[in-house]
């Protein structure tokens, strides 16, 4: 057991310094890394080794580390292979053909929302955004669904280590006005963004839940608050709730035992 132990030790320090230069803005020389993990030297040139060896990370010439190429590869996979992704597929496209704007499908990881698919808009003008990133469980549309299904236990904790950033002027500033906002999409099965992560952007979004609550996440219709109002946002709301729910039940289809046959 202490040699298990260990090795989730080690894996788990190793893939936080993947995570570490993964999530930084620019490049970074082995004194920040070192700087911002807080390990020993000798440990941290070992792991660093090891992620250049495996493809991870790439050590350039001017000893700048950067993600490695084998992480496309990775993520091309786990995102092709997803059956939450491929469950919902259909409902994005059915939610794009409705209102012509940007359809999410994302899944809450700790604190965040991770985007697992997109369906561009059939705007002009459309709103930035990637597959695979993550954006705080608080102030958007699906962050704020996903919370609405958790366990209030399981909620209560998450809440609890939250902090508030006000990214917009709508932003909310405390867990008051968050759980108010959480308790209404709780009751109605769905909810807005009102431009609370970044200014000119609002969504309509509704939860996504797994019967074991193994997996909770959202569905929404984001669109420039400049083309599509609230009254208009508003009327997409029950379809984007009735997609949540359909994409609910063949979840659950899929992780209902299957018969035995003798």
């Amino acid at each position: 057991m202490a040699e298990d132990d260990a090795a989730t030790g080690t894996l788990g320090k190793a893939i936080a310094t993947l995570s570490l230069v993964c999530e930084a803005e620019t490049p970074l020389r082995f004194t920040d890394v070192l700087e911002r993990s807080g390990q020993p030297r000798g440990t941290l040139h070992r792991q660093l080794t090891h992620l250049v060896a495996e493809g991870l990370l790439d050590l350039g010439a001017d000893q700048l580390y950067v993600p490695g190429l084998r992480l496309l590869s990775l993520a091309s996979l786990a995102w092709s292979r997803n059956e939450i992704r491929r469950l919902a597929e259909p409902h994005l496209q059915a939610l794009n053909a409705l209102t012509g704007e940007t359809v999410h499908l994302g899944v809450l990881r700790g604190a965040e929302i991770v985007y697992l698919d997109k369906v561009e808009g059939r705007q002009a003008i459309r709103m930035y955004s990637q597959i695979g990133r993550a954006s705080p469980v608080y102030c958007t549309g699906i962050g704020k669904a996903a919370l609405s299904v958790l366990a209030v236990d399981v909620r209560a904790t998450l809440l609890a280590g939250l902090s508030f950033r006000r990214f917009t002027v709508n932003t909310h500033a405390d867990l008051e006005a968050l759980s108010k906002d959480i308790e209404s999409i709780a009751q109605n099965g769905y909810g807005f963004d009102r431009e609370e992560h970044e200014d000119g952007i609002h969504c309509v979004a509704a939860p996504i839940v797994s019967p074991d609550a193994s997996f909770a996440g959202g569905i929404s219709v984001t669109a420039p608050s400049f083309r599509v109002g609230m009254a208009r946002m508003s009327g997409w709301a029950p379809a984007v709730r009735d997609a949540g729910r359909a994409i609910c039940r063949e979840i659950a289809v899929r992780m209902s035992p299957r018969p035995a046959w003798n």
